[in-house]
């Protein structure tokens, strides 16, 4: 690891100026991603620009009734907080399927968001990478690819996000607050990450040199009866190979609402909008599980080594949609 200056933020636009003046800073959080990718050489900051303290470790409750969660509170907080886990199950899920109680002790909201890839080819400096090496290739697609992604990949890029918190984050349609210079900002979870197309070292939508605040999800009823479920290829805090977040609202075995989405199987949490589309108003049994399955994974398209993906996510998103009606009718 190279040199690098270190300064603790007093204030949220202090934290913003100091990064504006210096386009080589880098904020730091909990760390636990940045400063491995440190380690390695991906990263290499001039100066590292310290928000852990900053105030912005509450959970509150907004207006309309939602949660706003800020930035610097610890994975570890969000899932023990008793509204997340009475409005949000799947979140509490979520975050205690995502690491160790250490790395979840020290990991934050914000941070949480911005991690990259577990690529093996991104983190190893003598692979092409257009993630890390923009033109360089993709090393994956003709080499080691099974746990790659099976919807909205490229020929540029076939990794994976690695959150497990942004799959929930993304089925409650939560929105991301930050800061910049010109003052606050939002956007949507389901805008901030961009498609890979031929740009894949550009990840988010958040304009430069912006400040992650919080992250605010709207009030959602259907969310209280919510589920995430993780499979991966060990029990002791693996990355996922696939995950749904799953929600259902059913009365007189009619589905009325459901959110859907998944995990591991794209560069970014994926909504699955078309499942919904056919869950909503049909019977809640296994032929509408089944059906919607299929209809949000005929645009996948896996690679030679990771089709077992398809099936994956299809029995996955039958088992959590299954287990959830059969609550719901007890």
């Amino acid at each position: 690891m190279r040199e690098f200056g270190y300064q603790r933020a007093d204030d949220v636009s202090g934290a913003v100026a100091l990064l504006a003046a210096d386009p080589d800073a880098r904020f730091l959080g909990g760390g636990t991603n940045l400063v491995d990718l440190m380690k390695t050489g991906v990263e290499r900051p001039a100066r590292l620009v310290d928000v852990r303290e900053l105030p912005l470790d509450a959970i509150e409750e907004t207006a309309d009734g939602g949660l706003r969660i800020g930035a610097t509170v610890t994975n570890s907080d969000l899932a023990a907080h008793p509204e997340v886990r009475r409005r949000y199950p799947a979140l509490t899920q979520a975050v205690l399927a995502g690491a160790s109680g250490q790395l979840r002790n020290m990991a934050t909201v914000g941070g949480n968001l911005l991690q990259r890839t577990r690529c093996g080819y991104f983190t190893d400096l003598s692979k092409p990478c257009n993630k890390r090496a923009p033109g360089s290739g993709c090393s994956a697609v003709t080499g080691e690819h099974h746990n790659h992604a099976v919807l909205g990949a490229s020929d540029h890029c076939v990794a994976v996000h690695p959150s497990d918190m942004g799959v929930a984050l993304a089925a409650f349609d939560a929105v991301v607050g930050y800061e910049t210079l010109d003052g606050p900002g939002e956007l949507p979870l389901a805008d901030f990450y961009l498609p890979v197309g031929d740009t894949p070292h550009r990840e988010t939508a958040l304009p430069a040199g912006a400040l992650i605040t919080g992250v605010t999800l709207p009030p959602a009823p259907v969310a209280a009866r919510s589920r995430y479920r993780k499979v991966r290829e060990r029990a002791s805090y693996a990355f996922a190979i696939g995950s749904a977040a799953a929600a259902l609202d059913v009365e007189d075995g009619v589905v009325r609402e459901a959110r859907l989405a998944f995990g591991a199987v794209a560069s970014r949490p994926w909504r699955a909008r078309a499942a919904e589309a056919v869950l909503t108003g049909a019977p809640a049994d296994g032929d509408t599980f089944a059906a919607a399955a299929d209809a949000e994974l005929a645009a996948a398209r896996p690679l030679p080594d990771n089709g077992y993906k398809v099936t994956l996510m299809r029995n996955l998103a039958v088992a959590v949609l299954t287990e959830l009606a059969e609550e719901t009718a007890r």
